[in-house]
């Protein structure tokens, strides 16, 4: 099957992600954690957006100095990305950050 942008969708610890790029952020991020440098992160995290849209965000890290990011694996910035992501950053107190 024939997938968007011509990713490679990736299973790591029984977890599907869209691209090898977002498996090796998360395993990055969970070397991150286990050396203490990031306490938690989430992955998938949704936000609502007016108009019954919803924006989701790949990575939200919690680092071990009290700041928390919003990550976004990309390989391509579609205009939809675009557009959600300047919703996002407008409706929300976030600044988000392409990987």
């Amino acid at each position: 099957m024939r997938h968007k942008f011509r990713n490679v969708p990736q299973l790591v610890e029984g977890i599907h992600f869209s691209s090898k790029k977002e498996a090796k952020r998360y395993a990055d991020l969970n070397l991150l954690k286990k050396n203490g440098e990031v306490v938690f992160f989430l992955r998938q995290t949704p936000f609502h957006l007016p108009g019954n849209t919803k924006y989701v965000c790949d990575f939200v890290v919690f680092w071990k100095n009290g700041d928390i990011s919003f990550e976004d694996v990309k390989g391509m910035r579609t205009q939809v990305y675009i557009l959600k992501k300047r919703m996002v950053e407008d409706l929300y107190p976030i600044q988000i950050t392409e990987i």
